[in-house]
Formats: C-alpha cells, sequence, structure tokens
C-alpha cells in the first residue's frame, strides 16, 4: 500500500511547538521556584515536565520548530534531566534512526538487546538486573539508574581517553548545566537530592514507559517498530510518539501532525509493521508490566568478521 503524503508545511515556524516549549519551560521555572507549595504533587509534576522537555529536545533534534539547526538547538539544549548532553543524545538518536539497524546491539545506541558474549560479561547479579528491566514495571523502577549510570560512566571515560569532540561534548555539557543548577539550587532554593527524587528520576521512569515496547527484534526491519493506537494522556505527552511506526517512516513531520498523517495511513502503516500494535499504555501494562517483553539476548545477532 503506498503512503499518503501530507500537504508540505507552508510556514517557516512551527508555532505549536515553540508555544509547547513555552509551556514546557514555564513548568519548570514555576514548579521549582513554588516546590515547597506544592508537597506531594511535585514528583508527579517533576516527571511530567522532564518528560515531555526530553521529548521537545527530540523534536528539536528532528529539524523543528525552525529551518535553523542554531535556533532549534538554543530550545532544545538545556539538560533539565541534567545526564545527558545533548550532543551525546542528538549524535546517537540519528544512528538509532538507520532502520536497516534497529535493535542491533552495536549499530543501534538505543537497543535494550545483548550479544550472547555481552550477555555472558553482565554476570549474574547484571544479568538479572536485565532480566528485570525487561518488564515494564523493572524498567521503570531500575531503568533510570541504569542507563544514567552507564551513560555518565561511557561519557567520562571516553573523554579521559581524549576521544574526538568527548572532551568538548563534556565541557559544553557542564557549562549548559550550570544554569540549571544555579536557578535550582541558588535562586529557588532546592536541594540537589530533592531534584533529581522529584524531577530526574521519575522524568525519566515515564519517559521509559514510551521507549519500552516501541522496537522489537525482528528478520524484516519494517517490523521491528510499534504503535500504540490510544494514548489520549500519553499521547500528547509523547508528542504523538506513541504512533512510533509513522515517526521512523516520517521523522520530518511535526508531532502535532503526526497523528493526522497516521489516520490517512493506518491500514499501511499496520501492513508494514507486520501488526505490532497495542491498544494503548495500559496494553502494554498488561501485558508487560511483569512479564518480560522479550528475552534480553538479541535472537539474530551475528557480528561479521573482518
Amino acid at each position: 500500500m503506498e503512503i499518503v503524503e501530507l500537504p508540505p508545511l507552508k510556514r517557516k515556524v512551527e508555532w505549536p511547538t515553540v508555544a509547547l516549549a513555552i509551556v514546557i519551560y514555564g513548568l519548570w521555572f514555576a514548579a521549582t521556584f513554588f516546590w515547597r507549595d506544592l508537597h506531594s504533587a511535585l514528583p508527579a509534576l517533576g516527571a511530567w515536565i522532564i518528560a515531555w522537555q526530553m521529548n521537545l529536545q527530540h523534536e528539536t533534534i528532528h529539524g523543528h520548530p525552525t529551518q535553523s539547526r542554531l535556533v532549534n538547538e538554543a530550545i532544545g539544549v538545556w539538560p533539565l534531566a541534567l545526564w545527558l548532553p545533548y550532543a551525546t543524545f542528538r549524535t546517537t538518536h540519528l544512528r538509532h534512526h538507520q532502520d536497516a539497524n534497529l535493535t542491533d546491539p552495536f549499530e543501534d545506541p538505543e537497543s535494550y538487546y545483548w550479544t550472547e558474549a555481552g550477555w555472558r560479561d553482565l554476570g549474574p547479579t547484571g544479568r538479572k538486573l536485565v532480566r528485570f528491566q525487561s518488564t515494564l514495571l523493572g524498567r521503570m523502577l531500575f531503568g533510570p539508574a541504569w542507563m544514567m549510570s552507564r551513560s555518565i560512566r561511557d561519557e567520562l571515560r571516553d573523554g579521559w581517553a581524549g576521544k574526538p569532540a568527548a572532551r568538548a561534548t563534556l565541557f559544553w555539557h557542564l557549562i549548559q548545566c550550570a544554569p540549571v543548577m544555579i536557578w535550582v539550587m541558588g535562586v529557588c532554593g532546592m536541594p540537589l537530592w530533592l531534584y533529581v527524587a522529584a524531577f530526574v528520576y521519575p522524568g525519566m521512569s515515564l519517559a521509559m514507559v514510551r521507549s519500552f515496547a516501541e522496537h522489537r527484534a525482528a528478520p524484516e526491519a519494517e517490523r521491528r517498530t510499534a504503535i500504540v493506537e490510544d494514548a489520549r494522556l500519553l499521547g500528547p505527552l509523547f508528542l504523538f510518539n506513541n504512533l512510533h511506526v509513522a515517526h521512523h517512516v516520517r521523522g520530518r513531520i511535526p508531532w502535532y501532525l503526526l497523528p493526522k498523517f497516521y489516520r490517512l495511513n493506518r491500514a499501511a502503516l499496520i501492513a508494514r509493521n507486520g501488526g505490532l500494535v497495542y491498544r494503548s499504555y495500559l496494553d502494554v501494562a498488561r501485558r508487560y508490566l511483569l512479564s518480560p517483553h522479550d528475552a534480553p539476548v538479541h535472537p539474530g545477532w551475528i557480528r561479521k568478521l573482518t
């Protein structure tokens, strides 16, 4: 089935995304400034803001909301989640969009699969942690700590080893973290541990709901990307990347047009991904809250000898 294309955008600036950025950063400033008054609501609001901003960063990486990369990065570069350099996010995510390599343990930086050798090297404790993270509950509870600690370790290791651009990435990331921390700790008086506990960690946990089941290993590259259809609450939070196969097919479509593109091409996209469709995130939770989404070792990975 042929893909029905949307009419080309006439505007040079995608104003819904600009408005979204204003809302997200405005909420962050308000939530951090009035944190003492929010009490038990703080982690829920903090999680939503951090997950929302990470999805906004994802939009800017894909060339939104303007035709200028400099302007887009000025919108998305601020590390509200602290741990992930924007430059690293951009590089690894664009590599992830080489669909022929999706889920490959080496070629896809966002793969959760392991080679047999990597699986053995994890050791008994590491394998137990990874197995638990192949359930939705495990991913939400331990996924953020696992991902953040390994990412920070890799960034520091690469910087220490003098890998190309690694030290510059770390330097600029620290520069960009400085105003975030000056505001949070210096102006708002929020302890760093509380910011991590009420914003960073729950925000990462919430963001991982989207990434948990969006890819699955399969022989055909087209069948490795899932769809979650009914996401009335989490869809706007994830900027409609619950319709993930639509995003991989047309990565240049802005978030607010993805539902329309999906409606026009629903049958073609489902045929393309082999019917890898979940009714909702409740459907994902029902299947995988305590059951593994897939085996941790990639079923078809064979390293080519050179």
